[in-house]
């Protein structure tokens, strides 16, 4: 009998400290987002409504006398589910101007599926120049059993480029989820 009690004593202490780093745990996830501001405010990244403001309000000058040239790629990572490429594979643009580019993916895998697309540069240090407003990449795409899609990206290139790069190289990665 006093085994059994004690036993119910530690199963009790055992349910409590399980019970406080539960509520720990949802207490440090619900604070993270006014942490994370802080964090952004305090190493001067600044927070999503601030960036908002700040690009709302900062204008594009165009460079009419400079073409960058951007390249457009597409990967697989498996051979025969998909199809996926890019509508043009390049265009000129002038820096600051505000272009759109289309790719088509076409679901072959034989079912209803979700796709998400991850984008690369080359060169890699071009990224912190290649501004996409609007992009595919930014969720997850849903498809349908052998559903073909036009897949738009609008973005810009910086004035603010390197005069040394003048071609820029946007390759996607077109992944199935699973």
């Amino acid at each position: 009998m006093n085994e059994t009690a004690h036993k119910k004593r530690l199963n009790r202490a055992l349910l409590w400290q399980l019970s406080a780093f539960v509520a720990g745990s949802f207490a440090f996830g619900w604070a993270l987002i006014p942490l994370y501001d802080v964090l952004c405010e305090v190493t001067g990244i600044g927070t999503q409504k601030n960036l908002t403001t700040a690009a709302a309000a900062t204008p594009l000058i165009v460079d009419s006398q400079r073409l960058v040239t951007v390249e457009f790629m597409t990967i697989l990572p498996t051979v025969g589910n998909w199809e996926f490429e890019p509508e043009q594979p390049s265009m000129q643009v002038h820096p600051g101007e505000l272009y759109e580019a289309k790719f088509v993916a076409h679901n072959l895998t034989g079912h209803d599926t979700v796709a998400q697309a991850i984008a690369s540069f080359a060169p890699s240090k071009a990224s912190a120049w290649f501004h996409k407003t609007e992009c595919f990449c930014f969720t997850p795409q849903k498809f349908q059993t052998g559903e073909q899609r036009s897949l738009p990206v609008r973005f810009y290139v910086d004035p603010a480029l390197p005069a040394y790069l003048d071609r820029v190289t946007l390759s996607y990665t077109f992944y199935d989820l699973k």
